[in-house]
């Protein structure tokens, strides 16, 4: 079985790209995703997602993903 989840926001840094003592590619970035309701009064909130990607994933998010300016 295998689990999928489709996370749109913004990313808060670029991505870093490690590599494990085994050599395998480790990439870590916090995902800041908007929250669709709004109570009476208040300001919108986020909620802030800590992703990690490995091997051909990890290579891809550090080489295309980068934080908007």
């Amino acid at each position: 079985m295998l689990n999928k989840v489709i996370i749109m926001g913004r990313l808060t840094a670029d991505p870093e790209l490690r590599q494990t003592a085994s050599n395998t590619s480790t990439c870590r970035f916090t995902v800041a995703c908007d929250r669709n309701f709004v109570g009476q009064g208040q300001e919108r909130q986020a909620d802030f997602i800590t992703v990690v990607a490995w091997r051909q994933t990890a290579e891809f998010v550090s080489r295309y993903f980068k934080k908007a300016v």
